[in-house]
């Protein structure tokens, strides 16, 4: 070891003593699995650390967690190069997220960095990544309304603003083309879409073809493949999130979707895991359970104005709607839409199951007459779901029963009305007039 080294911790070590909320170097002792251990560094949980590196530039690293006198880091990229008694130098300050008009149109990485090659980012200021819970009393609540140009969501599980949902699917059942649809088509002023631990082809395609130029210019892409570090796939979830609360602080409505909450969750798994925290429910740790709604609880309406109506898809492994992640979502979220493989098969799109999806504001948006047009679809569509086999093979005997010779009358106009070319949008107006004049109200 260098004189100017030891000289260099020895200072590091005598400034500890007099301000022991300092952070104090030290050395990499192991690496074991996903994390990292220092003998020696003195810092706080989510400090960002840097380490010396024989093969180029530092390697950047959080702490999360400790074990005896041991920091555990995790890296946030190739750990190559790294050796026993590298030096550990904790980054004083937060993360913090770029905010402004200038990052419309932009497509980002989890550190905040440009990745659409368009040069670098043009923002009037920043936040912090991770903010504060909000006072429940500066909330307003969900009265209004919410437009995302999907007929079938408009007009049978209206949204409001502000309201947190997901949207629950298996793969491949068209989800990325659903948030395409509500990208292009909604009334939000601003549109911040996280996409988290995606392929790296579907978020080249999202971004080229699924939102275009035209979807583009009113949104900002955070995009965080599936081979990124998992500290940085939960970095790009809180970023997304952060941007788009410093829109909703100026008053503007914002749209967040975040594609998707099942890899912000696996992503924490496996850091809770790596850093010796039991399995419980499926192999999740506790942890899991505990940050699903610190991240979704930062979405909503500010009495002072702005709203954040957040959308989040959650993926049923093997189509289980009691998968751990989707029951856990379901009892945070302020509603859930179910896309289904049966009508995704059927080539209905968007493959949104009327029956199986709530809005739980949906009575508090609308009014008393659109209210009892939504009622009286349900009821005809669950008659004819009820019965569909006996219809399928002819056994029922049309007069037998009036509600499901009305349900039988009505199904076919029912099933155009939910499907919805992805390139057309339908507004609010439209959509419940056009529900109105097929059931005749």
């Amino acid at each position: 070891m260098s004189t100017l080294s030891l000289q260099s911790r020895l200072k590091n070590r005598r400034q500890h003593l007099k301000n022991p909320e300092l952070p104090v170097e030290g050395t990499l002792s192991t690496l074991r699995g996903l994390t990292l251990e220092a003998t020696g560094c003195k810092a706080s949980i989510g400090a960002r650390c840097l380490i010396q590196s024989n093969s180029g530039p530092h390697v950047e690293a959080q702490v999360v967690g400790f074990n005896r006198d041991r920091t555990l880091l995790m890296p946030m990229g190739s750990v190559e190069g790294l050796r026993s008694q590298a030096r550990v130098t904790p980054v004083p300050g937060q993360l913090d997220a770029p905010c402004g008009d200038g990052l419309l149109g932009r497509v980002i990485d989890a550190r905040g960095q440009a990745i659409d090659g368009l040069g670098p980012l043009n923002y009037s200021h920043t936040t912090p990544l991770v903010s504060q819970c909000l006072n429940p009393l500066d909330r307003s609540g969900v009265t209004t309304e919410f437009d995302v140009g999907v007929r079938a969501v408009n007009g049978l599980l209206t949204l409001g603003k502000g309201q947190r949902v997901g949207l629950f699917a298996g793969s491949g059942v068209g989800k990325s083309a659903l948030l395409g649809m509500m990208t292009r088509h909604s009334e939000a002023d601003v549109t911040v879409i996280g996409l988290i631990g995606e392929r790296g082809r579907e978020v080249a395609d999202f971004v080229r073809e699924t939102l275009g130029e035209e979807g583009l210019k009113r949104a900002v892409v955070v995009a965080v493949p599936a081979d990124q570090p998992p500290l940085l796939r939960l970095q790009g979830a809180m970023l997304a999130t952060a941007i788009a609360e410093g829109f909703r602080d100026k008053g503007k409505q914002v749209l967040l979707l975040m594609d998707s909450l099942t890899r912000f969750a696996q992503a924490q798994r496996e850091i809770g895991l790596a850093t010796g925290e039991p399995p419980t429910s499926k192999g999740y740790p506790p942890s899991v359970f505990a940050m699903l709604p610190q991240l979704v609880e930062r979405a909503g309406n500010l009495a002072s104005g702005g709203s954040i109506t957040a959308i989040y898809t959650v993926l049923a492994e093997g189509d289980d709607q009691n998968d751990p992640i989707v029951d856990s979502a379901r009892a945070v979220l302020d509603g859930h839409i179910v896309l289904t493989r049966e009508l995704a098969d059927a080539a209905h799109y968007p493959a949104i199951d009327i029956g199986a999806s709530v809005s739980r504001t949906r009575s508090a948006v609308n009014n008393p007459r659109q209210e009892q047009l939504i009622r009286r679809c349900l009821q005809l569509a669950a008659a004819y779901r009820a019965q569909e086999d006996m219809l399928r093979v002819g056994l029922y005997k049309p007069g037998t029963d009036p509600l499901l010779d009305e349900a039988v009358a009505f199904w076919p106009a029912l099933q155009d009305y939910l499907q919805q070319p992805a390139e057309r949008g339908e507004d609010m107006q439209t959509s419940r007039a056009r529900l109105a004049q097929i059931l005749g109200l």
